[in-house]
This record gives structure tokens, sequence and C-alpha cells, in this order.
């Protein structure tokens, strides 16, 4: 059912009415015939109830309106509530009078007060279509919801709709072709058609509840009673270092319980929270950002109007607060440049913006990795061009850092034999002489700055026996010990092991492999 707030009990007798409609359409028994007599008796009843609620409701929006001292918009208020009244009287009565029509043309009542053509099928049906008494209740009922919508702004829906309107007969085949007086009245006994217009009343009256409701909210509508009161401690901080000094303005704040404001920044609506007083205060945050700093303060000055609605009043404050320029600090083992194609992990601060801090990082000529905690960044320079980092916070640039880049040191070679470094000097005794290890090991201060990426393996070694200018022997190895057991028989004393490192991987920080070149690759021990 249409209209406002219904009782369960108004609820229950409309439930029943589309019950007992519904069953017409089957040919039932007189027995349920007979129902649509006390549905008709309880929806009337239901009605006066209902009548009698909203005369109330316009007594109380008219005493409202003198204690209020007959106030031009009040008046105007009560104006309109009472034209919903003289419209709704109107209609009640013509449906009224169709009720008692419809009791006539059907024989009257006997002398019980009973209706004599209750089950009669064809007298309502023919009056209603064929007469067109039908399309003039529609007309009126949906000229009374337009009524009502231009009185109160509020949106009423037809009353009186066709079938391929109403939800429950849009997908019968045997009823959405129906229009309104056919779909309510057509093949419909007299009690039915009388608890129809009983229905309809009823729906009626629902619409001037929720009119004259709306109508008494207009009253005083632009008044705003404080009924609470609190102190208010505004703060220059709340966090003060000890011997630093407090500071604070502390007044008065009120608010009203009745009312809800509506908040605005820039004229976009914020949202609303209440505090633990029942204070309701709208929530304003942005994200702070500007362009032309003061060169000594590095500050910008900027500012936002804000606008809180009470009913149909609006203030408004423009607010002006500054944006300090936020310094980019960068950590890193290796300031001056980065090492092409390795993981230089680089640490971002920018103090300013404290715990807000949460950056974004991107880079031209170079890929960026986020680090595991904030502000920490890897960054991968591509070739030997610089790199520029940008750095954003939630979408919002920075600043940019600008990098050059070096290569990637050689790495020496180191050649041991039982764990020393082998002497190029003096040499090694040809009877000591079993097995070498040739490694490479990266440059010192290379190791320091991206040690992810200082890790080499020798992977290609040409080893060549030499005597007085002849090569005696020679073997190529795949793994940086050479096992020189074989060779031992070989040996004399003035010979030369000739080392060629032929081939060395650089594990990057990507875990790629790269192949370099050492600082020395060729390397002769003398043989004692």
């Amino acid at each position: 059912m249409a209209g406002g707030k219904e009782t369960p009990r108004q609820k229950m007798i409309g439930m029943m009415y589309l019950v007992l409609t519904a069953l017409l359409a089957l040919q039932v028994s007189n027995a349920v015939l007979e129902k649509f007599v006390f549905i008709d008796e309880a929806l009337r009843r239901s009605g006066q109830e209902m009548e009698e609620k909203n005369t109330n409701t316009l007594s109380a929006i008219t005493a409202e309106v003198a204690k209020k001292g007959d106030r031009a918009a009040d008046v105007a208020a009560l104006d309109k509530a009472k034209k919903v009244n003289q419209l709704t009287n109107e209609t009640i009565k013509y449906m009224s009078d169709l009720r008692e029509k419809m009791v006539e043309i059907t024989g009257g009542r006997d002398e019980n007060g009973q209706l004599v053509g209750a089950k009669d099928y064809d007298i309502v049906g023919n009056y209603m279509i064929k007469k067109g008494e039908g399309d003039v209740l529609k007309k009126k009922l949906n000229d009374y919801a337009k009524q009502l919508e231009a009185l109160t702004g509020d949106q009423f829906a037809a009353l009186a709709k066709d079938a391929k309107d109403i939800d429950i007969a849009k997908n019968d085949e045997n009823q959405r072709n129906k229009d309104f007086a056919d779909y309510y009245f057509g093949n419909t006994p007299t009690a039915a058609g009388m608890a129809t217009i009983s229905h309809l009343e009823t729906e009626v009256l629902n619409y001037e509840a929720r009119a004259l409701s709306k109508l008494a909210e207009q009253v005083g509508a632009k008044d705003v009673e404080f009924d609470q009161i609190v102190p208010l401690v505004r703060p220059s901080s709340n966090t003060v270092a000890a011997g630093g000094k407090f500071e604070a303005d502390l007044f008065i704040t009120a608010s009203s319980s009745g009312i809800n404001p509506v908040f605005m920044y820039n004229g976009k609506e914020v949202p609303s929270n209440v505090t633990e007083n029942g204070i309701k205060y709208g929530k304003i945050e942005f994200t702070a950002a500007a362009s032309n700093y003061d060169s000594k303060t590095l500050t910008a000055e900027q500012s936002f109007e804000a606008e809180i609605s009470l009913n149909d009043s609006t203030y408004k404050i423009k607010h002006k607060y500054f944006v300090v320029k936020p310094v980019i600090q960068v950590r890193s083992a290796a300031l001056q440049a980065l090492y092409m194609n390795c993981g230089n992990e680089l640490d971002i601060q920018v103090p300013a913006l404290g715990t807000a801090y949460n950056p974004a990082f991107s880079s031209t000529g170079a890929k960026t990795i986020k680090g595991n905690r904030t502000g920490l960044v890897t960054v991968i320079p591509e070739g030997r061009s610089k790199v520029k980092l940008t750095v954003s916070n939630d979408g919002n640039v920075l600043g940019t850092e600008t990098f050059d880049v070096k290569k990637v040191p050689p790495p020496n070679i180191e050649i041991t034999s039982r764990n020393r470094p082998v002497d190029f000097e003096k040499g090694v005794a040809a009877a000591a002489l079993t097995a070498i290890k040739v490694s490479a090991q990266a440059d010192e201060n290379f190791a320091r700055e991206v040690p992810n990426d200082a890790r080499y393996r020798v992977q290609k070694v040409n080893v060549k026996l030499a005597r007085a200018g002849r090569q005696i022997r020679a073997e190529d190895f795949t793994s940086e010990n050479i096992d020189l057991r074989a060779w031992r028989s070989e040996f004399r004393k003035g010979d030369n092991l000739i080392i060629k490192v032929e081939n060395v991987l650089r594990r990057t920080y990507q875990g790629d492999n790269e192949r370099v070149k050492p600082a020395t690759t060729i390397y002769s021990i003398p043989i004692d």
C-alpha cells in the first residue's frame, strides 16, 4: 500500500484485500464474497482512524505556527497543509458518494441493512467501465497525487494504475492489458467493488498523512535550537617537547541533536561524524599541494572554503594554511653515482610529511623496486645515461632526483695454491704445485656499495705449461679449482705455468649472469 506509515492492523487488512481480490479471478464461492463485506467494514474503520490522526496533525501544525509568532514562512506551510486537507476531503467525499451509488444501482439495502446486490457481478463493472465512471475516478486520484507533489515538493506516485504498472499483474497474461477500471472493477461483485473503493480511500488518507508530515517539517525549518553545549580545546599541537610551551584556544561549541548539518569543502560534501559529547562535525581531508614556494621560508600560502548548511541556511568560512615544500633526503652507500645494471639501494625520506609519507617511485632509464620499509627503493640503471628518479606521495609529485651512472669496475683475479696467494716473482716449487684456485674478487668499494651485485664466478680458464718459449702442455678448465696432479711429472725447474682467464660471470641483483672482463687476464707462475 502506498502512503505514510501504517499500523500492523492496517497492513493486515490491506493484505487480506489483495488476497481476496486475487481469489475473484478464480470464481470462488459465496463464502469468499462475504469476506469482502468484512474487509470493506474494516477498511472504513481504518480510514476513520487515519482521518482523525490527520486532523490532529493539522491542528498541531496550526498550534506550532501560532507558537512561533505566525512567521511568513511558517504561515505558508500551514496554508499548504490546509489545502492538502481540503483536497483530501473533496476526494474522499467523491469516493464516499461513489460507494453509495454502487449500493443504489445494485438494489440498495434490505431491512437488516445488508446489500441486496452484494453478489451481483455485472452492475458495478458496467457502471465503472462502460459508463466511464472508472476513468473519472482514475483522473481524480492521480490529479490528487500531482497536487500533493506541487504543494510539498515530495514525490507521490499515481494512485490509480493500469495493470501493466502493477507488480502483481504486469506479468499475468490475463491481466496485464487491462486499464485501471477494468482491472479493479471488471467482473467484480458489488461487495468487492465497494471494498476496492474503501481500499483506495485508505491510500488517499495515507498520502494526506505523508503530505502533512512533510509540511510539518517546514514549520520552523530555519530555526536552530541548540541543546548540546560543550567546551572545546583547540591546541596548536597535541605533541609538545619537554620544556616547550603548550598553547591552545578554549571556547564554547553548541549543537542541536535534532538537525543534520551538511558539511562542505570547496563545494563538495565531506563525511560527517560525531564526537564523544554528541557534537556533529565534518571531516576535511585532502592532499596538500602547492607550486610557488617562498625561496626563504620554503612555504606557500593556500586556502580553502568550508561550508556548513543548517536547514536552509549556509555558513561559510575561508581558511588559510601553509604548505611546506618537501625536502627529499637521499641516503645511499654510493651518493655520487649509481652502478649500471646493478641494484643500487637508496633510502629516500621526506621528514616534513611525517607519518603521512607513503612514497611511490618512478624513473626514466632505470627500473625501480620498492623496498620492504617506507622510503626504501632499489634503482637498476639500464644504461649510462643519467637516471631521473621521481618521488610521489599519494599521487602528488614531491620532486625528482638526478643521478650519474657509472660502469661496474672489473674484478681482480686471485690465484692461490694451498690456500695461499701465489708469488708471481718467486714462483712455486714443482713438488708443491698439485692444484691452484683461480677466482674473481670484486672491487672493494663496489662490494661495499652493492654487495648483492658483487658476486663473481670464473667459468673458463686456459692453462699452459711453457718451457723455453715452447708449449709443453695445454688444457681448458671450467672450474675455479684446477687439478694439476696429472701435470706434475712434466714440471721442470725454470718452466712457466701460463694462466689465461677466458670467461668470468657476475651474478646480478636480479639473479641474471653477466659476462665481464677482469682487469688482467693472463698470469705467469714460475716453477721452481
